[in-house]
């Protein structure tokens, strides 16, 4: 079957074809297949359930693990660009699926933590991951983006049956991003091309302090959220049960600099021509979630 060319509607010339988007039914993942599909672009979504995703209409849904990367194949038939997410599996071999499969283009959301040693096993594997991509032969683009905005959730069981925040560091900062602003990044690299062999750091416009996040869901919900400051102490028996021990540490260590995560980046006004959007914007956006 003959490739099949057209102008969609942001003017870009297009292979009229399904894209792949993993992480589906995630974060950005969701934000991706929606704005994807106001382009106008067939998606294909992959995800380990497909009768459990709620996705817009007319979106494909199909099944596939990355931890059996064979199970990928079907869900490759007349891909060539995908969006690619992952936390798990063989990352080599993943890449190796993709590539035999004529996956021309690739965006990838990944991490990124130079700070990390190279026996630190996770940043080994996401490191492993990277390296098998950029020798993979597909055009590739990698996105490492700040905290997500959408982080705070974590926040909505207090808020709603208490008005209140219970976290440490209340003056620590954040440069969050929103994720419609990392989809939207994902989306142009997707389809029109000068984004091969870049690395995109997407953050928010603006450092936020967590103390004032809390007053800005408040201010988008209609009522007054209070921050009750936690000490390092109290913070490990909030989390016990929750996040791993080394990912309470972890935290704990971030928070000690209050402008550790403060950096903003230019990459969203660079790439999609406007500022980032603000965490005030979020908060309305989402302000469903916290009532």
């Amino acid at each position: 079957m003959k490739d099949v060319f057209a102008f969609d509607r942001y003017g870009f010339l297009g292979f009229m074809g399904p894209i792949l988007v993993t992480g589906a039914t995630g974060t950005v993942g969701g934000s991706v297949v929606r704005q994807l599909r106001e382009a106008g672009e067939e998606v294909r979504a992959l995800t380990r359930d497909p009768s459990s995703a709620r996705l817009p209409a007319g979106v494909e849904v199909v099944g596939g693990s990355f931890l059996e990367p064979s199970s990928l194949v079907a869900a490759l038939r007349g891909v060539t660009r995908v969006h690619l997410v992952s936390m798990e599996g063989d990352g080599p071999a993943i890449v190796e699926v993709l590539a035999r499969a004529g996956v021309e283009r690739l965006t990838h959301l990944g991490h990124n933590d130079p700070s990390k040693p190279d026996d630190d096993p996770l940043e080994s594997w996401h490191r492993v991951f990277r390296r098998a991509i950029e020798s993979s032969g597909m055009a590739w683009t990698h996105l490492f983006p700040g905290e997500f905005m959408g982080n705070t959730r974590e926040w909505v069981p207090s808020i709603r049956a208490e008005g209140v925040v219970r976290a440490p560091f209340g003056d620590w900062t954040s440069a969050m991003v929103h994720e419609d602003d990392v989809a939207a990044i994902v989306v142009r690299a997707l389809l029109e091309d000068g984004h091969e062999g870049r690395t995109y750091q997407p953050t928010g416009p603006e450092p936020v302090r967590r103390r004032d996040a809390v007053r800005l869901i408040g201010e988008a919900i209609g009522r007054p959220v209070r921050f009750e400051e936690l000490t390092p102490e109290q913070a490990r028996e909030h989390w016990r049960g929750t996040y791993p021990p080394e990912v309470v540490e972890w935290f704990l260590e971030m928070g000690r600099d209050p402008d550790g995560q403060a950096w903003v980046s230019p990459d969203v006004a660079d790439v999609l021509g406007r500022p980032g959007l603000t965490f005030e914007r979020w908060a309305h956006d989402h302000a469903a979630d916290f009532s």
